[in-house]
């Protein structure tokens, strides 16, 4: 279902019975709604969670701000390599009161929230500026921005921002993100090209909208560094992070559990900067625990 939510429509869906304690999931770059595994939805679902997925701001069936124009990736990457400010259509703390509007637009006061990578900065913000709203907070793969912090690899760095052979062409766009997914997954945990091309081609054949990716990235290299917000994060949180992801580098992950206070830190063998459907029981569990934690 679509929502009005901070002056935009936010393409969303809800999972688990109504009764059940809410929880936001927010994804991250460039990825949709249907980046959740069902089976870790599934996992909440039985843990008595009612999900909450949604396609962000540019991506999906949420709406494009194409109007704002397409960025400047090169200039965006001198300027953040030399710490001089970037202008961007958007902000990380743009996309954190969507998702405020969203919980507005579905009634609901106070959640759970569970961000991956970009969705983790929308989390971290969200959970700073609204701690109202965010019972407990956890946070995968992903980063505060301080710039001190090791970043993606050269392999990764040069994948992500590659593009298909022929943009036009649905089966070239679906080879490319697979060849994204392979480099950026898990290396103990494996996926099949036909799961993987499965999984790919339905986000591609959903939609394709690589304008928005680019503002995304925009977005979080003009958000800089959220360290000083970090301190006012009341949640109790709980940091998942791969010990082999070479996009967001374990280090980060360090680095927010040491600057929360009160959080957790998960480091696990053989994940990359993906959800392994092995290890889903075990974030579920972990999540769970940490949902315990938060005050009636």
């Amino acid at each position: 279902m679509r929502v009005a939510a901070n002056g935009l429509e936010i393409e969303c869906e809800v999972s688990g019975d109504a009764a059940a304690e809410p929880m936001l999931l927010i994804m991250g770059l460039g990825m949709q709604l249907t980046a959740w595994p069902d089976e870790f939805l599934k996992a909440l679902v039985d843990k008595g969670f009612r999900p909450i997925t949604f396609d962000n701001r540019d991506i999906g069936l949420s709406t494009k701000l194409d109007a704002t124009g397409m960025p400047n990736l090169l200039a965006a990457g001198m300027l953040n390599a030399l710490g001089l400010p970037i202008r961007a259509p958007y902000l990380i703390r743009d996309m954190a009161n969507d998702a405020v509007g969203l919980l507005d637009a579905l009634h609901i006061e106070r959640c759970h929230v569970v961000g991956v990578s970009m969705g983790g900065m929308i989390a971290q913000q969200l959970a700073a500026m609204s701690p109202a709203r965010v019972r407990s907070l956890a946070l995968v793969m992903t980063t505060s921005g301080a710039r001190r912090l090791p970043g993606p690899t050269a392999r990764a760095r040069r994948a992500l921002l590659s593009r298909p052979r022929n943009p036009h062409d649905v089966e070239s766009r679906i080879d490319h993100a697979m060849g994204i997914w392979r480099m950026i997954g898990s290396p103990a945990y494996p996926v099949s090209d036909e799961a993987l091309r499965a999984k790919v081609g339905r986000s591609v054949r959903r939609s394709y909208h690589p304008q928005g990716v680019a503002r995304q990235l925009v977005a979080v290299a003009a958000s800089g560094d959220r360290s000083p917000l970090l301190a006012r994060i009341s949640a109790p949180t709980l940091v998942l992070h791969g010990r082999d992801d070479p996009l967001v580098p374990v280090a980060c992950g360090v680095d927010l559990a040491n600057k929360i206070p009160g959080a957790r830190l998960e480091v696990v063998d053989g994940m990359g900067h993906d959800l392994p459907l092995p290890l889903i029981p075990g974030f579920a569990a972990s999540i769970a625990a940490n949902c315990a934690r938060a005050a009636p």
